[in-house]
């Protein structure tokens, strides 16, 4: 069975990567783009930085904060679900307003160009789709949209975020720094925070997305695995690898005998098994990258 969870990632061992200029990392990459011109792209949290979009480690794939919120808990625990909510009323707003940066532009323009058939993204903030990619795998759903957990109810996370602020007007003035996936660096005492339930069957609402501790669903994997068996090669962009999720795919293409680079700052956790490890400002490289391959 292909599926698997979005487990807690695994720490990062060796050494670090040597760090690339990215007119070096581009002519690089434009090489293997060209002598692998049908690509699938996998993509994590470091290409929508630059969107003002924080990620959860840093360049030696050590978390940055907390670990983030665990499926089990958020399905078991109400005090999960009042801190979830609440932090998500600063949070959300930043990933909802957020606007596709360079990265995002110019990985759609290598769809446009034939370059790749499909991109798989681990993030949930649709920002690849709002750029212009078409063909797009969502792997850990999308942040937009919030399910109930008991029946069929579906509404824009917009509703829920509303519904949230008037059930609890004193958090109108909080502020917190801004953490992944639409959450908030917010520590108050959350016990008297009222969550909004489904206004259909009063079940549990939640974001459409994969917690950790979740499993990925079968159909999303599927898809991304039959194109990577036949695609020219992998392309990794902005991830460390360090949540299986993402590390399957290169692991099948090193089963598989695919050519497979990656551009991420920091190191990632299948170094490795990479035919081309670029340690590089991703938005620049990217950019760059594009004019070797117009030229």
């Amino acid at each position: 069975m292909r599926t698997t969870s979005r487990s807690v990632p695994m720490p990062s061992t060796g050494p670090e990567p040597v760090k690339v200029p990215p007119a070096v990392a581009a002519e690089q990459l434009a090489e293997f783009i060209s002598r692998h011109p049908r690509l699938m792209i996998l993509t994590g949290a470091g290409v929508s930085t630059d969107s003002g979009i924080p990620d959860y480690r840093d360049e030696a794939g050590a978390w940055k904060r907390r670990q983030p919120v665990q499926h089990q808990a958020f399905m078991t625990q109400p005090q999960t679900r009042q801190r979830y909510w609440a932090r998500s009323l600063l949070g959300w707003p930043v990933m909802r307003n957020a606007r596709p940066g360079e990265a995002h532009y110019q990985l759609a323009s290598l769809e446009g160009s034939g370059y790749s058939g499909l991109l798989v993204t681990q993030n949930v903030d649709r920002l690849h789709q709002k750029a212009g990619s078409q063909q797009v795998i969502d792997l850990h759903g999308r942040a937009d949209e919030v399910i109930c957990m008991a029946c069929d109810y579906r509404c824009e996370r917009d509703e829920v975020h509303e519904r949230c602020a008037e059930l609890n007007p004193g958090y109108r003035g909080l502020s917190a720094e801004a953490a992944p996936d639409g959450d908030a660096d917010l520590e108050v005492d959350f016990s008297d925070f009222r969550v909004a339930d489904c206004p259909a069957c009063s079940g549990i609402l939640k974001p459409d997305v994969v917690f950790f501790g979740d499993y990925v669903p079968k159909s999303r994997v599927d898809r991304a695995l039959d194109y990577l068996k036949e695609a020219d090669g992998l392309l990794v962009v902005g991830s460390s690898l360090m949540v299986y999720s993402g590390l399957r795919f290169c692991r099948y293409g090193k089963e598989w005998h695919k050519p497979m680079a990656a551009l991420n700052l920091g190191r990632t956790r299948a170094d490795e098994i990479l035919d081309l490890r670029l340690n590089a400002r991703i938005s620049e490289t990217l950019t760059l990258c594009r004019s070797f391959l117009t030229a």
